[in-house]
């Protein structure tokens, strides 16, 4: 909406009318990204589909190239699609996800994630809280899903030929985190003597399970730092800001806890137009959900086979 005061004849008047955002002329972009991130995610799931094959005899490539990239950007769609709808419900304006295509070849990330852009301001601390939350507990739901199916159909090798395979087949081991672990005990995979050779759609998984840990990290203009702008304002979303580049930097994510600290000193947080208003009770409960999620997708000492 657009404000303006005129004065006539000795007195003031508030004039409100609402604003009408040009139409964009660039929709094509994000439907290019996103067939753009199409292609490189199936070229990165059938050449692990290879790999994974030359170890344990199994589906056709190009199929599990298939199910592995409706496993990874379903995880990536339905995350963006909570945020769609926490921002609709508030009657916020935003773009059409914006899908970023990463390396396609085996070890590298075949996307960068996605991202969508306001168009409009967010009034209050509950609206920003809301729209924060909403995208990571979607996607996560999505990755519980595909990790028990990944699990499921994930083959086993005896774990003295894990050391060799390591060795001869280029395998990495890969952390898991509590909620993966636990969907591979629910399918019956924690075997004695026998190592878990992750499968391209558990692999997407893995990638649903980092992407919610990393987001919920209450720093910068990351989802969960969004969560807590809102709980706490702005000097406590500083300290856990820092707070959450010393984690990813004791984890090892040295990449993203320097693009972290990059950018917070580049950008500003996000402030709503009513940044008085507390945050209600019921959503500053919810921030000790977000920590504990944030701790359960986080990855473990534990590893297993890719």
């Amino acid at each position: 909406m657009i404000v303006r005061l005129e004065s006539n004849f000795g007195k003031t008047f508030l004039l409100i009318s609402r604003f009408v955002p040009p139409k964009s002329r660039r929709s094509w972009i994000p439907r290019a990204l996103f067939i753009a991130t199409i292609v490189t995610v199936m070229i990165d799931g059938y050449y692990r589909a290879i790999s994974t094959n030359s170890i344990v005899k199994g589906d056709d490539p190009l199929y599990i190239a298939v199910l592995y990239t409706i496993s990874l950007l379903g995880i990536l769609g339905i995350h963006e699609l909570g945020h769609m709808i926490a921002s609709k419900k508030h009657k916020l304006k935003i773009s059409w996800p914006y899908f970023i295509p990463g390396i396609p070849i085996l070890g590298f990330i075949p996307t960068f994630g996605a991202l969508i852009m306001s168009r409009g301001l967010i009034v209050n601390r509950n609206i920003l809280f809301d729209i924060g939350i909403s995208g990571p507990i979607a996607g996560l739901i999505v990755a519980i899903i595909v990790s028990t199916y990944g699990a499921y159909i994930s083959p086993m090798v005896p774990s003295s030929q894990a050391h060799e395979l390591i060795q001869k087949s280029g395998l990495m081991e890969l952390h898991s985190s509590i909620l993966m672990d636990a969907t591979i005990s629910l399918v019956g995979k924690h075997v004695p003597n026998q190592e878990l050779v992750m499968s391209p759609v558990l692999l997407a998984a893995w990638f649903g399970f980092l992407i919610t840990f990393l987001n919920l990290l209450p720093a910068w203009q990351l989802d969960g730092g969004h969560i807590a702008r809102a709980t706490f304002g702005v000097k406590w979303h500083r300290i856990l800001t820092y707070a959450s580049i010393g984690i990813l930097f004791s984890t090892g994510y040295y990449i993203m806890a320097v693009f972290v600290l990059m950018f917070s000193m580049r950008s500003q947080d996000v402030k709503p137009l009513d940044d008085i208003s507390p945050l209600s009770k019921k959503r500053k409960r919810m921030f000790a959900l977000v920590i504990v999620l944030a701790f359960l997708c986080a990855p473990l000492p534990f590893s297993i086979l890719t």
